[in-house]
């Protein structure tokens, strides 16, 4: 693979600042006493996601050949259309990896996108579009490329400081659909990793490693059963916090946690309200920012530095 300090440099080289735009959604919360984890969504949630969501095919539905044209040009000079043809192959490849993944049984598949990338530079090498390497180092090159332009993220306001403070009382975790690049935006974007922020390792669950993706109660029911063997924390005394009424508070409230619903960003805030899922689902809390998780935990305000 790719050597990791490569990656993320490129990544901080890529990332422009980004504001919140604000939602319409008030912000609707207190204290909730006896939370002993604290467990988050990352994409909207941790940090702001130009397009809202990580590089999905439902975030990628418009024309991203420039984009593709642009992320291939890193690794060759590409032909005319390879970036049309490129995108057409990536979310092609996508939804057969889910067609394979349903049939066998999984209801809200993920893919491997490393995996996915090396079959769009194949396809392309095979019809005269792309004429570079396709090893490890290409492969996730041009993953992280395309997904820069495609989804530009940045840490939400005062982050750093917020989790620094958050953690010196709660055990931190992370339930997120990602991709390999995901956890590297914590070193890239804040500094540090995301263990050396205070998440413990065996509370973060991310969806590419599992290929099951959230809403699926298969990530929420392997944090569930660490919370339990490793710390002896029930449900309940957990809050999961995320931007989306489906794939967030819907999986993790079937499951006993405690969910706070986070509308600090317009782009990324999914309330669902067509979607028959979510018809009878609420959050306990609504925040519209990080720094408010300090009181609802400790009944005291904290402001960000």
């Amino acid at each position: 693979m790719i050597n990791r300090e490569s990656l993320i440099r490129r990544l901080q080289q890529l990332s422009q600042p980004l504001i919140p735009i604000a939602a319409s959604l008030k912000g609707d919360y207190r204290h909730l006493s006896g939370i002993k984890a604290l467990i988050f969504d990352i994409y909207g949630t941790l940090f702001i996601s130009g397009s809202g969501d990580i590089g999905t095919l439902e975030t990628l539905s418009g024309s991203r050949g420039k984009a593709m044209q642009e992320a291939l040009s890193i690794l060759s000079p590409p032909a005319p259309h390879s970036g049309s043809r490129g995108v057409e192959l990536f979310h092609s490849i996508i939804r057969q990896e889910h067609s394979r993944q349903i049939e066998r049984g999984i209801q809200y598949p993920e893919v491997e996108i490393r995996k996915v990338w090396k079959e769009v530079l194949a396809a392309l090498n095979n019809e005269g579009l792309y004429g570079g390497a396709i090893t490890a180092e290409s492969i996730e090159r041009v993953a992280v490329e395309y997904e820069c332009l495609v989804n530009p993220v940045w840490p939400m306001p005062g982050l750093k400081d917020i989790l620094e403070k958050l953690a010196e009382g709660l055990h931190l975790g992370i339930v997120s659909n990602a991709q390999f690049y995901t956890p590297l935006l914590f070193p890239a974007l804040l500094g540090e990793t995301h263990t050396k922020l205070g998440f413990k390792e065996e509370l973060c669950f991310w969806s590419y490693r599992r290929l099951q993706a959230k809403p699926s109660a298969v990530l929420f029911i392997a944090l569930k059963n660490a919370l339990e063997k490793s710390y002896n924390i029930l449900p309940a005394e957990a809050l999961y916090v995320g931007n989306d009424l489906l794939n967030d508070i819907l999986p993790a409230a079937e499951l006993g946690f405690k969910t706070a619903l986070f509308a600090g960003d317009s782009r990324s805030l999914r309330l669902r309200k067509d979607d028959p899922r979510t018809k009878n689902t609420e959050a306990d809390i609504i925040i519209t920012s990080l720094d408010q998780l300090q009181s609802v935990i400790t009944g005291n305000s904290y402001v960000c530095k």
